[in-house]
């Protein structure tokens, strides 16, 4: 599985980005039109199963790209971050590791009585 990251500009009608850590780097007219670019660039580099991407507005000038290639398509591939992420980059044979339980505290519901007055007083 690869993750590739870019930094993307732009500069009037033209948007480029580079690679954060590699040589990737790409340039176009739109957003739509240098994602198309980076992902065909990322799968040029690695490719070895499905793609997603997320990109990110940081400023109205300037974003963050991400592919991730590789993985399993649905549920559970990338979830939020790195807790997520770390069991499926590690490559370890074994299953996961299931959370543990949280323990459930009983709770007592709060009723009108309580407060001393009804909704309907």
């Amino acid at each position: 599985m690869g993750v590739c990251t870019f930094v993307c500009r732009g500069s009037g009608d033209e948007w480029s980005a580079k690679q954060l850590n590699g040589e990737l780097e790409a340039s176009a007219g739109s957003t739509y039109d240098l994602q198309r670019k980076l992902v065909q660039a990322a799968l040029s580099a690695d490719a070895s199963g499905a793609v997603q991407s997320s990109f990110s507005y940081v400023t109205p000038s300037s974003a963050v790209f991400q592919v991730i290639v590789g993985g399993s398509v649905g549920g559970g591939a990338f979830i939020g971050g790195g807790a997520a992420a770390a069991p499926a980059a590690s490559g370890g044979g074994g299953a996961a590791e299931a959370p543990p339980a949280e323990e459930k505290k009983d709770e007592k519901e709060e009723s009108d009585e309580d407060m001393g007055f009804s909704l309907f007083d």
